[in-house]
């Protein structure tokens, strides 16, 4: 039986009064900025439709963005890698230090002052499947004139949210029986904890942040393996998407960021606004176990 004939989707009655609630006490011009952690595979892109949907709904003219639009074109992305090359954290695009920070604060301090911009797209599949930025001539123009302007602005993505730990505690977790920080020296993942750093300039706007969590983070690996049977069969083609192999290599990338971060996301990023998170945990069959307000 496919996905599609058994997905439910529980998330959406959870979260849109949820947002709802922040929108209508949301003082002041700019807009309302949502983040929503989704770990890969639960059902985030479904849901970050159904609040764009209901914001609209209401009026609220929504602009989604990813955090992956703002990765590093491929060559700086190569360059990365070559100024550290036995940092296998930065020889692919994911964790934090591979996106392109300058041209995200750009970008949303315009939508924040409700300038015209364009809204970056990148391509995954260029360069096959290394992925790179895409022409301007294909961004997304917003707040242009003849355009509604933009009032709400939902980011998401699988790291939207993390923040920095202090040194000290990415050596205990380093040192603490885990699936994947074992496999890095304690200086490559402190490089990657000090990149993110930066991206509080982000998570510093979230007026309201979604947390959909998984009761065991390992979940991914089996979500993502069900994505490439699912393109298999969708394409008749047996040898279409990541091998079982491909893909164990291909989530291990990023999960030293799961385990570093996200211990932090769930006692809450949003320092001194008392419930303005939300966070569901979901079980392996992606179904919603668990809502807590932070």
């Amino acid at each position: 039986m496919s996905v599609s004939s058994t997905f439910v989707d529980d998330k959406t009655p959870i979260c849109v009064p949820f947002i709802l609630e922040h929108l209508k006490a949301h003082k002041g011009d700019r807009p309302f900025f949502i983040g929503l952690n989704g770990i890969q595979g639960a059902g985030k892109t479904t849901l970050v439709k159904a609040l764009a949907a209901a914001l609209e709904a209401e009026g609220v003219h929504t602009l989604v963005c990813s955090i992956d639009d703002f990765y590093l074109n491929h060559d700086d992305l190569v360059a990365l890698g070559r100024e550290h090359p036995d940092n296998a954290l930065v020889q692919h695009r994911g964790e934090p230090g591979t996106h392109d920070l300058p041209l995200a604060r750009g970008f949303f301090n315009a939508v924040m002052e409700g300038k015209p911009t364009m809204v970056p797209q990148y391509d995954k599949s260029a360069l096959s499947g290394h992925g790179d930025r895409a022409p301007e001539s294909q961004w997304r123009p917003v707040n242009q004139p003849g355009q509604p302007p933009v009032r709400a602005v939902i980011l998401e993505g699988w790291a939207v949210g993390f923040r920095a730990l202090n040194p000290e505690d990415v050596e205990v977790r380093w040192k603490t029986p885990s699936r994947t920080l074992a496999n890095h020296k304690l200086e490559h993942l402190l490089f990657i904890n000090e990149k993110l750093k930066g991206y509080d300039a982000l998570t510093d706007l979230f007026d309201a942040f979604i947390h959909i969590d998984a009761e065991d983070l390992t979940f991914v690996y089996a979500w993502r393996a069900e994505q490439e049977d699912h393109l298999r069969r969708d394409r008749g083609d047996p040898n279409a998407g990541m091998s079982p192999e491909e893909v164990r290599k291909f989530v291990d990338g990023y999960f030293p960021g799961y385990e570093l971060y996200t211990d932090g996301v769930r006692r809450g990023i949003l320092a001194g606004q008392t419930g303005k998170q939300l966070r569901m945990v979901v079980g392996r069959d992606r179904k919603v176990k668990e809502v807590h307000r932070i």
